[in-house]
């Protein structure tokens, strides 16, 4: 199956959320904002146009080092999957699920509104909206915004005794 590798660049939007599943497998989750700049000629400046918020997942090591190196506001570049997602909240059920049907171009139900806000639906409609997310294979600070100090993690491993023979604890 063909995938969607991006590299986006912009802004944390959240800190990251860190947690470990049932498995023992550390998984970092946080947003960021990307925002469109233009030149505006008239005005002989740059201007923001719209912004994306999209979620981005981090595992494993890259989760751990995500959750100790990133804060909030900070410029980063992202590299991964994009993976585009219908939602759905259904308010008599109080829960969200995820839709695994392809996205419709036209009246597939998909609308660009949060949960809780009206999206033209019933008040006892499902609320839908939209989500980009990335599988983020690689996270760093954008070093055209500032400068970072790198700090390699290394894996502690247990010392061979010449003599004897055992490792040392």
């Amino acid at each position: 199956m063909n995938e969607s590798w991006v590299t986006v660049v912009g802004n944390a939007a959240t800190r990251p959320d860190f947690w470990e599943t049932a498995a023992g497998v550390a998984v970092a989750r946080f947003r960021l904002a990307v925002t469109v700049r233009r030149w505006d000629r008239g005005r002989d400046a740059w201007a923001d146009a719209y912004t994306s918020f999209y979620t981005v997942w981090t595992w494993r090591s890259l989760a751990a080092n995500v959750a100790g190196s990133v804060s909030l506001g900070e410029p980063l570049v992202v590299h991964g999957t994009l993976r585009v997602r219908e939602r759905e909240w259904d308010r008599d059920r109080d829960r969200d699920r995820e839709r695994d049907r392809p996205l419709q171009g036209d009246g597939g139900g998909a609308a660009a509104a949060a949960p809780g806000v009206d999206s033209g639906a019933g008040a006892n409609q499902p609320r839908r909206w939209v989500t980009a997310e990335i599988d983020a294979l690689a996270v760093g600070h954008d070093l055209t915004r500032g400068t970072s100090a790198f700090r390699r993690i290394s894996q502690a491993k247990p010392l061979l005794n010449a003599l004897t023979g055992a490792t040392s604890p």
